[in-house]
C-alpha cells in the first residue's frame, strides 16, 4: 500500500510539472503596418501629428477625436482620405503602456505641432507604386495608394 501511494504521488507530481511547463504568457503586440517606422516592433501606439490621431498597432485602429469623444476606427476620417501615411511623420510612443494614449494629447499636440517638417522616417515596407523614393521632399503628396489616405491641401 505504501508503494502505491508513492507511485500515485510521483504521477501527480509528474503531471503537475507537465501542466505547469505548458502554461506560458504571450503578449501579442500586433503587426505594425507597412507604413510604420522601421525598428520599433515592440510598441503599441504611434501619434500622427499631421492628422492629430493615434494608431493602435494591437487593434489596427486609428484613434481620433470626433464630436465630443475619442473614437476607434479602421480608417482616418474622410477629410484625410488623401493623407500619405508612408510620408507623414509618426511619433513612436515607447514610454506609454496604457489603453488611452490620448490622455496626454494636449502635450503631444504642442510638442509635435501639426504641419511641422520632421525628419524623414524609413518605413517598414515600401509605398505601393513608387516605394520610399517618393517620400523625400514629397512628404504630403500621396498617390492614393497608401491605405486610401494621403494628405490633401
Amino acid at each position: 500500500m505504501r508503494s502505491f501511494k508513492l507511485v500515485l504521488f510521483g504521477l501527480i507530481l509528474f503531471f503537475a510539472g507537465t501542466a505547469q511547463a505548458q502554461i506560458s504568457l504571450q503578449v501579442n503586440v500586433g503587426t505594425p503596418p507597412m507604413w510604420g517606422p522601421s525598428g520599433y516592433n515592440q510598441v503599441r501606439y504611434y501619434y500622427l501629428p499631421d492628422v492629430e490621431a493615434y494608431y493602435d498597432i494591437q487593434s489596427s485602429m486609428f484613434i481620433y477625436y470626433s464630436g465630443r469623444t475619442w473614437v476607434h476606427r479602421s480608417n482616418l476620417p474622410a477629410r484625410y482620405r488623401n493623407y500619405d501615411l508612408y510620408g507623414g511623420y509618426k511619433v513612436v510612443m515607447n514610454d506609454y503602456h496604457g489603453s488611452t494614449p490620448y490622455d496626454n494629447f494636449n502635450n503631444y499636440k504642442v510638442k509635435y505641432a501639426k504641419g511641422n517638417h520632421w525628419k524623414t522616417q524609413k518605413t517598414i515596407g515600401e509605398k505601393p507604386g513608387n516605394g520610399n523614393r517618393g517620400n523625400k521632399g514629397n512628404r504630403n503628396k500621396g498617390d492614393g495608394n497608401s491605405n486610401g489616405h494621403s494628405k490633401k491641401h
